[in-house]
């Protein structure tokens, strides 16, 4: 497997493919990149040479792209700040609810987790009396 800048891309897809194992490079930046490093899209990851993997680290290390950790980082960055003005959508964060408006009477299960039971449990309603009738 070619190993560039950390990640270990599959070496039996084709490289425009290869390259969206990065976190942050989709389909369309991957044809931009390698459009500029001038590499063949359709060309398989083995069949890089040493020069050609050089050349594509040298534009993904370049500061325009972020990528990888420096992405996260700034998207964690930005629910930090959202979280600490307390905005509507950093509350939503904060309670670990849906951000974007979506429903949560019913859904929402993947940010609110598994349901939870009722741990009390209820108790047997017991047999009612009868009254005796009076006078008999």
């Amino acid at each position: 497997m070619p190993r560039i800048m950390g990640i270990d891309i599959p070496k039996e897809k084709r490289v425009e493919i290869a390259l969206t194992y990065f976190y942050g490079i989709g389909r369309a930046l991957s044809n931009v990149v390698l459009k500029e490093a001038g590499i063949n899209p359709d060309k398989r990851a083995k069949d890089l040479s040493e020069e050609e993997i050089s050349r594509l680290t040298a534009i993904l290390q370049k500061g325009s792209l972020r990528i990888e950790g420096d992405l996260r980082r700034d998207i964690s960055q930005n629910i930090k700040r959202l979280m600490d003005i307390g905005s509507w959508r950093g509350m939503r964060h904060k309670k670990g609810l849906p951000v974007r408006g979506q429903r949560t009477r019913t859904n929402s299960r993947t940010r609110k987790g598994k349901k939870r039971v009722n741990l009390a449990v209820a108790k047997k309603a017991e047999p009612a009396k009868v009254a005796k009738p009076a006078g008999k």
